[in-house]
């Protein structure tokens, strides 16, 4: 059984995933194993894919009903103590980020492990830092994390939590938002949660969320509400709406 399993899912991303693909390549580690679910891509996907086959342990292409049943998909066949989610376009931080990881694990076995993440752009091609997520959204990051902090949104970026496998649940299938109940779930059976002193990942702006934003926010919403119910959801959004308008004016 490998320590962790790094999960990426991808479709129809011949311009990033290689840069994702590589960034796990250049780790200085080999206990992980690293699993491809593919949508069914129509472009140069598999082609890529096919050139790093022997990095990778397995990878699958087929049609799928979106982004949160082919991570499902990607959880299914995860044999590892944690599960690592980077998707096509994100990166691994640096090549001793995944050393690092293993070796806190290794010294405090915790149920997940959490850090900031870099905000990446892409230029033509090639990645442009933005800065850390911390900084330039308005999502702080606590240091002693638990589930009552998502009460303002996503504290943590998707690509920078870790959990064990054994605590993750599938993810909802039908809400832009999933990858914010699916941190509440793990953090609410979670035991032992740990901050990480050091960047876990590169992620590129530009997502499902983002492209979808109106639904993504209706989604939140819901997801919010099931976990704190109505009347502390509503109020919670006044203050998002007013965290928002002064993390603008600065």
């Amino acid at each position: 059984m490998p320590t962790v399993s790094i999960i990426t899912i991808t479709y129809n991303a011949e311009r990033f995933l290689e840069r994702t693909i590589q960034s796990i390549v250049a780790q200085q580690e080999t206990d992980f194993e690293y699993i491809v679910i593919d949508g069914g891509s129509k472009d140069g996907t598999i082609d890529i894919i096919k050139r790093y086959e022997t990095h990778i342990t397995n990878w699958i292409s087929e049609p799928d009903k979106g982004l949160y049943e082919a991570m499902n998909k990607g959880l299914h066949r995860a044999k590892g103590q944690y599960v690592w989610f980077m998707n096509a376009g994100d990166e691994l931080y640096d090549s001793t980020t995944l050393s690092k990881l293993l070796d806190q694990i290794s010294a405090t076995k915790a149920d997940v492990y959490y850090s900031d993440a870099l905000f990446v752009r892409d230029e033509g091609g090639e990645t442009v830092p933005v800065g850390l997520r911390s900084q330039v959204t308005p999502h702080v990051l606590p240091q002693q994390l638990t589930w009552q902090d998502m009460s303002l949104g996503m504290k943590v970026c998707h690509q920078a939590f870790v959990p064990k496998r054994s605590i993750a649940p599938d993810y909802l299938t039908n809400n832009l938002s999933a990858d914010l109940d699916w941190e509440i779930r793990c953090l609410k059976a979670a035991q032992t949660i740990e901050f990480l002193p050091f960047i876990l990942c590169r992620y590129l702006m530009g997502g499902l969320s983002v492209q979808q934003h109106r639904k993504s926010l209706m989604d939140r919403f819901k997801v919010l509400v099931t976990h704190f119910g109505l009347l502390t959801t509503i109020r919670n959004h006044i203050q998002i709406l007013i965290r928002a308008s002064r993390f603008n004016m600065r």
